[in-house]
């Protein structure tokens, strides 16, 4: 066996149905008296039902998180942190709301717990993607990774399909590229292959029925576990290219990982070939390689396949491609700006996933 180094991130994790009435008991053993809780302005009714299970816990709410958290929604928040004395952050809801209580952790370095909603599984990682003036950059702290996060399956049963669906894909976008991450290690590959395979039997089940309690667990058990992959590992492509996507042209940030993923999976599947046998058995009996399987998982739980029917627009292709590669992250294939702009072309389009070097 290869050498490898291991560092487990120190997270606190309480799972399962139910686990929302605990939340209390978690905020007291962290020793804070006043949280400020975080959420988007769709999640304010169910930020202000935990906010009153809370009680004297709670010193205010702030329900103005979006997407790729933008530097002045920060600044506001940080205003009503300093207004209430709030000692700690509760993010409840999905990524954007996570990022805001990051951003503030950066700054302040506050406690943070999280009660995840969706199936981003950002919670689990010491990483900031933040935005400013179009431009989203990122950044990997200790401080950043929040000290406990509550998973209550329950909490997803009013999660739509469809955003069940591009959520789900998005943590399995977390897990692929840890299968073939610079610094990857045995532990984080059996995390990543396990991750994916919750998830790529959960999703088309909860779109099927959105009240299946065993989907909606094992889809957040999937989530779980692919976000703390991303957490132990680097990044590569696939998200250098979500981030430049998703900063530039402020598209959905899931729907976006949805769409790249398969198209980079068959750029870098002739570079990672252990990864792609993990992948393989991942995702379960079926026909094609792992990148035509997961576009056509995509396909089959109804999330988007196109950049274009997502928002992005068609003049956007070069200047992506440039941003791509003006500073980019590691990859197992080395890619240039003609390799990087036929992937997004193809991914603009919704084309089957296929080497653009091919």
């Amino acid at each position: 066996m290869d050498p490898f180094v291991y560092e487990a991130l120190p997270s606190r994790v309480v799972f399962g149905w139910g686990s929302l009435d605990r939340l209390a008991d978690e905020v007291d053993r962290l020793g804070v008296s006043r949280v400020l809780v975080l959420a988007t302005p769709p999640q304010r009714a169910e930020a202000e039902r935990i906010a009153v299970m809370l009680g004297p816990r709670v010193a205010g709410l702030f329900a103005g998180a979006v997407m790729h958290t933008p530097t002045d929604v920060t600044e506001t928040a940080l205003g009503v942190l300093r207004e209430t004395g709030a000692d700690a952050t509760l993010a409840v809801g999905g990524g954007s709301t996570t990022g805001l209580g990051k951003a503030i952790a950066w700054r302040t370095d506050l406690p943070q717990l999280v009660v995840p909603t969706t199936y981003a599984g950002s919670e689990m990682t010491p990483i900031l993607g933040e935005t400013e003036n179009g431009v989203k950059t990122t950044r990997r702290d200790r401080r950043i990774l929040p000290e406990a996060v509550v998973y209550d399956p329950a909490l997803t049963l009013s999660l739509p399909a469809g955003l069940s669906a591009t959520s789900g894909l998005n943590a399995i976008a977390h897990a692929v590229e840890g299968l073939y991450a610079r610094d990857r290690n045995p532990i984080v590959s059996l995390m990543a292959e396990d991750g994916v395979r919750a998830l790529a039997a959960a999703l088309p089940a909860i779109v099927r029925d959105p009240a299946d309690r065993e989907a909606r667990s094992r889809a957040l058990y999937g989530a779980w576990l692919c976000g703390a992959v991303l957490g132990a590992v680097g990044m590569a492509l696939h998200h250098k290219l979500c981030h430049v996507l998703g900063g530039s042209f402020d598209l959905p940030h899931a729907e976006t990982h949805a769409v790249v993923l398969p198209h980079v999976v068959a750029f870098n599947a002739p570079a990672a070939p252990e990864a792609m046998a993990a992948l393989d058995r991942a995702l379960g009996e079926g026909e094609g390689d792992p990148a035509l399987r997961l576009h056509r998982l995509a396909r089959a739980v109804g999330a988007p396949t196109a950049l274009e029917a997502i928002g992005m627009p068609a003049d956007g292709i070069d200047r992506a491609a440039d941003l791509a590669v003006a500073n980019p992250y590691w990859n197992p294939r080395p890619f240039d700006r003609d390799a990087v702009r036929a992937l997004i072309a193809a991914a603009f389009a919704g084309r089957a996933p296929s080497d653009p070097a091919a």
